[in-house]
């Protein structure tokens, strides 16, 4: 990071980040969309700097794409790159939901239960960006084994390169009641510290996550009574 953008104050750039995120993942800005960095700085009342900062955050997340000469633009992601990145996830979310469920317990477990009510509220007014936040506070709190940060950044890193998608899916009724449910049998798994029942569900709901997202960027997006299954 340069001298300049490191003399900016973080507020102003987490806040260009935020606005960003949010865009993003309510379809404000859509795959393949051009994101001008004085455009959104007149938007949000900021200056280029910041804006600048926030756009290469998004673009190292994998949420947007910088073609040199043009700018950067909303990643647009193939059939063959969701897949590569579930397979990946799936691995690295084995591994620290096992490393992790032993610590989790007393006020992990309430932060569990307060993310998974708050998901539920979202999901029921309709907001998706909430239901978003929410759903990866839920997941981050299983997933977050001390002593391991490299193996949560990269999880982070491959959550976020899909997060636009995932919104997508969180407009299907079917898809958020099963997701309640879901969420209450994840908890259970938790309280019996059962790390194979844990590990089960987490890949369970990830495969339906990668079925759904196959519909959708095939064309073919599942109905919205036919989901049995929440995606995650």
């Amino acid at each position: 990071m340069s001298d300049i953008a490191a003399a900016v104050p973080q507020t102003t750039q987490q806040h260009a980040v935020d606005w960003l995120r949010r865009a993003i993942v309510t379809r404000a800005l859509r795959p393949g969309d051009r994101v001008g960095q004085e455009e959104i700085a007149a938007r949000i009342g900021a200056s280029i700097v910041p804006v600048r900062e926030a756009l290469r955050t998004l673009q190292q997340e994998g949420q947007l794409t910088y073609i040199p000469r043009r700018g950067y633009f909303v990643t647009r992601l193939e059939v063959a790159d969701v897949v590569e990145i579930y397979a990946l996830r799936e691995i690295l979310e084995e591994r620290a939901a096992r490393l992790a469920l032993p610590f989790l317990r007393d006020e992990r477990i309430e932060r569990l239960r307060r993310a998974a009510a708050e998901w539920a509220t979202a999901a029921a007014g309709d907001e998706v960006a909430a239901e978003l936040e929410a759903n990866r506070r839920f997941h981050f709190e299983i997933l977050d084994a001390p002593g391991h940060s490299h193996q949560l950044k990269l999880i982070r890193l491959l959550w976020s390169s899909t997060e636009a998608y995932r919104a997508l899916y969180y407009n299907l009724p079917g898809e958020r009641r099963a997701t309640v449910e879901a969420h209450e049998e994840i908890i259970a798994a938790v309280l019996e510290q059962d790390a194979d029942r844990l590990v089960a569900e987490l890949n369970a709901h990830r495969q339906r996550a990668l079925v759904v997202l196959e519909g959708i960027l095939g064309g073919t997006p599942p109905s919205p009574e036919a989901s049995q299954t929440a995606p995650h």
